[in-house]
């Protein structure tokens, strides 16, 4: 059996795998594991699901950062969400018997945080914004690419789980720097980043404590990734 794992962003990937992978491509780092760089985005996660399928995945999961919606969520914390709200309100439901072993198998390790994980078509960039969405939807945190994963994965019939660590809190306002730098498919352009840190070097301190919340983020992700064995040994797939 075939795990394939759906990463949007380098340094997400950097977590699982020290191998360079361009963009839309995969590579397996063990003959039961199969990583798909995506780029950030629902479409990008679509095009990776369908292609990690296409080489034999029985089973997908969505790893990587997200943006906390509740206040009690702090960054490095785990998201082991139980259903997935797409931009349209639908709910998708996470396969219970992988979340059940998952959550046996990570509460050893550090505190596991439940409840919904709402999609995004964009970066949500401020504390107000998240407020509203956590409101709306009851949701505890949003990322770009789960939801798009989860329909491949119900749409060809298997199994789905979504690993993610907070990276910024609901409080937070993204620096400007941030929100200029990003290109259209939610990465950053670091030539524009370092153009508007010269440019207004009093964003310097929001982006480093953005960093610092990041590497958090990424900290949880390779304590789980020491796990991944385990973590993708699903007892059975039947639904």
């Amino acid at each position: 059996m075939i795990t394939g794992i759906v990463i949007a962003l380098p340094e997400e990937l950097s977590t699982l795998t020290s191998k360079k992978i361009d963009k839309g491509c995969y590579v397996f780092v063990t003959d039961a594991i199969v990583l798909a760089y995506s780029g950030a985005g629902a479409d990008n996660a679509r095009a990776a699901s369908e292609a990690l399928i296409a080489q034999g995945a029985t089973k997908l999961i969505s790893w990587g950062c997200a943006a906390a919606l509740c206040e009690t969520l702090k960054p490095g914390d785990l998201v082991l969400t139980d259903t997935l709200i797409d931009t349209e309100l639908t709910e998708i439901s996470i396969h219970p018997e992988w979340h059940g072993h998952a959550q046996n198998l990570l509460s050893a390790h550090l505190q596991i945080h439940t409840g919904s994980l709402v999609e995004s078509k964009g970066i949500v960039a401020t504390g107000t914004d998240k407020k509203h969405l956590h409101a709306h939807t009851g949701a505890v945190a949003l990322d770009m690419e789960s939801a798009a994963i989860a329909k491949v994965a119900r749409k060809n019939n298997l199994p789905f789980l979504a690993i993610r660590a907070i990276a910024d809190p609901a409080d937070m306002d993204l620096p400007k720097a941030v929100n200029h730098a990003l290109n259209d498919e939610g990465e950053i352009i670091l030539s524009k980043l370092l153009l508007f840190i010269v440019l207004h070097p009093s964003e310097l301190p929001e982006l480093i404590k953005l960093g610092l919340h990041f590497n958090a983020a990424k900290n949880t992700l390779k304590l789980i990734a020491k796990q991944l064995n385990h973590l993708t040994a699903l007892p059975s797939q039947d639904q």
